[in-house]
């Protein structure tokens, strides 16, 4: 057959390589999976979601040992003030642009509720809680997420998200009750890892719109300044605290930041880019599990097997959540 017919005429002039005007983008889109494979799951995604996971679970080990000596918005002012240090070297450096007008309302609303109200409202409640009431209350958090999500962002109410979600809940009431010291919980105490865990779910569920415009390091830096900019009001005690904190409580305060703040929240919002933010609320639920072997390792705190046993149970759920639907045969 001949094709001359599909050639361009060579009197054609030349095309004008300049692309129309129009606004910047934020930054090249985000691969998903494959089109030939719409369910497989995203490695990189996978792996940054799991160093999150690592690392906000040593985050409870360094609160513990920082939390003595810096009142909670002390310690949430000193974590942000670091963190945000750190991403703003970050940006400079790479020369990461200043994000577009489309993703502020989800960076402010994310930057207001997860980075300033959550952090202060865990570290303030669980001086009235037990550990383990902290712990099962906070786990609310993931499953705000899964409804808000499905209902705001549409992603719907997968039946193995559901499953899942619940199977992992009930091994964080295990884990919740196994490390409970029997101390008495005020109600104020309870109210407010509540809050933490509303703010938490609707901060994420409000990242996820910002992505579609911006990039990570931008939602994630640009929150993180909002978060202390909420935070500054506890300025005059971080600075009056500081000099009578030992050394070791200090470091633990920047290693927060560097670490579980700037890093991890990072990676999480990388890893939320290229999933729903459902299946992302539910991966979190595998901390309680990875709190129990970084306090066994690192603290020697030898696990009761209850504790173990909701552990596993945490990571069973998160698998479960996980599971890729079966794929559909072909009609006809």
């Amino acid at each position: 057959m001949d094709h001359k017919a599909d050639r361009p005429p060579t009197d054609r002039p030349p095309t004008d390589p300049t692309p129309p005007a129009g606004p910047p983008l934020a930054g090249p889109p985000t691969p998903g999976p494959s089109p030939d494979h719409p369910h497989a799951p995203d490695k990189r995604a996978l792996a940054a979601a799991a160093v999150t996971v690592v690392l906000w679970a040593s985050a409870f080990v360094s609160i513990r040992a920082a939390a003595p000596y810096y009142a909670p918005g002390a310690l949430a002012l000193g974590r942000l003030l670091t963190a945000s240090l750190a991403l703003a070297v970050v940006v400079v450096v790479t020369r990461v642009p200043f994000p577009p007008r489309q993703a502020w309302p989800g960076i402010l609303t994310s930057g207001l509720l997860w980075f300033g109200l959550y952090m202060v409202a865990l570290n303030w409640g669980e001086q009235g809680v037990d550990a383990g009431t902290a712990a099962m209350v906070v786990n609310i958090g993931p499953i705000v997420i899964a409804l808000l999500s499905g209902w705001l962002l549409r992603e719907g109410f997968p039946p193995m998200l559901l499953v899942g979600m619940g199977v992992s809940f009930a091994g964080a009431a295990v884990v919740g009750l196994s490390t409970s010291d029997g101390g008495s919980s005020s109600l104020g105490g309870v109210l407010l890892c509540l809050l933490a865990a509303l703010a938490y779910g609707a901060g994420v569920v409000s990242q996820k719109p910002a992505l579609a415009h911006a990039t990570p390091i931008q939602v994630t830096t640009y929150g993180c300044f909002v978060g202390t900019a909420v935070t500054l009001p506890f300025a005059w005690q971080l600075l009056t605290q500081l000099p009578h904190a030992p050394l070791t409580a200090t470091l633990n305060m920047v290693y927060l930041g560097l670490f579980p703040t700037a890093l991890a929240f990072t990676t999480w919002t990388y890893a939320l880019s290229r999933t729903t933010a459902g299946k992302m609320g539910a991966t979190t639920y595998a901390v309680p599990a990875v709190v129990i072997l970084i306090a066994w390792m690192a603290l020697d705190e030898v696990p009761a097997a209850l504790t173990l046993l909701g552990g596993a149970i945490c990571l069973a759920g998160v698998a479960i959540s996980r599971r890729r639907p079966a794929p559909r045969p072909p009609a006809g």
